[in-house]
């Protein structure tokens, strides 16, 4: 249901991954990505800093604290995901540091939301460079899954990374506390709640837990939840709302949710590494058309407030 592909293979040529990638986007809209350039090192000492920073006092913390679309600490409490889907679910079982693009455009309006200044804890000084490492690897990562898609479906070089030239992004570090520190979810409570993510593609790097990642595979409206693979050597991908949308609804906006921490496992904690990938803010994305395409009726969409709205939605008054 959900494959690993190689992205060494597909820049080989290997003619299995296209048709690969092309089912399991239409079934699940998630992959397991191998053959990328992320050394493993990498990614525990992103988490070791990241884990020094979520140790410190809450006060502290506080100087940092932002809203969702903020560059900083989101605290517990400030995210519900499933509210994108209209429901009213308990905020999410997490806390998260988020950093990213901020390479602005020079006009405010636009810098204001789409291209912050990022905000870095003095108290844990090597955050800045290793994060600032990460979602290199990251934006490098991103433009080959873009490629990928298009050669998935046949189209040429370019069709998607031309609208990522000076793209908007989001990189968090979500804690998932353990259930000794939070006590008994509320009914309805996860650690992330149901949803389907918002950009292009969704890179991310977890630590595997019972507790952990699960992907709806359900059709026609009836949910289907199974625990998502696992492989240490390789990156979890799911596309998001724009590249299904791109795609005519062709491909899924792979749903998923995290599960809270579970009994059986009470000293649990987790920390993932997720970096949302979008689009120029001001790309006008096209749906394709049949036979690529499922329907015909899509209207373009521009990125920046397809993304916004979405976001809005998930904020916790």
């Amino acid at each position: 249901m959900i494959p690993t592909v190689d992205l060494g293979a597909w820049r080989a040529g290997d003619p299995t991954v296209g048709p690969t990638v092309d089912a399991a986007l239409q079934r699940a809209g998630f992959l397991l990505v191998t053959g990328h350039s992320v050394a493993d090192g990498l990614r525990a000492d992103v988490r070791a800093a990241a884990r020094r920073f979520f140790a410190l006092p809450t006060e502290v913390k506080r100087r940092y604290a932002v809203r969702i679309g903020g560059r900083g600490w989101l605290a517990p409490g400030v995210e519900a995901n499933g509210w994108v889907e209209g429901e009213p679910t308990p905020p999410d079982l997490k806390e998260s540091f988020a950093a990213g693009a901020d390479t602005g455009t020079g006009d405010p309006a636009v810098d204001d939301v789409w291209f912050p200044p990022n905000v870095w804890p003095a108290e844990v000084p090597e955050l800045v460079e290793l994060v600032g490492r990460w979602t290199a690897a990251m934006r490098a990562t991103a433009n080959d899954l873009l490629e990928l898609c298009a050669s998935a479906l046949g189209l040429p070089a370019g069709s998607l990374t031309r609208l990522a030239t000076h793209p908007t992004w989001t990189f968090n570090i979500n804690r998932y506390p353990p259930l000794t520190e939070i006590g008994e979810p509320a009914p309805n409570q996860f650690r992330i709640g149901p949803h389907t993510d918002f950009g292009t593609v969704t890179v991310l790097d977890r630590e595997p837990g019972a507790g952990g990642l699960q992907v709806d595979l359900g059709d026609d409206g009836a949910e289907h939840w199974v625990d998502a693979p696992y492989d240490p050597a390789a990156l979890t991908v799911n596309i998001g709302d724009l590249l299904a949308h791109w795609t005519g609804l062709r491909w899924r906006s792979g749903r998923h949710r995290v599960l809270p921490p579970q009994a059986g496992a009470p000293q649990e904690e987790l920390v993932s590494l997720v970096y949302f990938f979008e689009l120029d803010h001001d790309a006008l994305v096209t749906p394709l058309g049949p036979p690529v395409g499922r329907r015909a009726d899509l209207e373009p969409v521009l990125c920046a407030p397809f993304i916004k709205q979405r976001l809005d939605a998930i904020s916790v008054p």
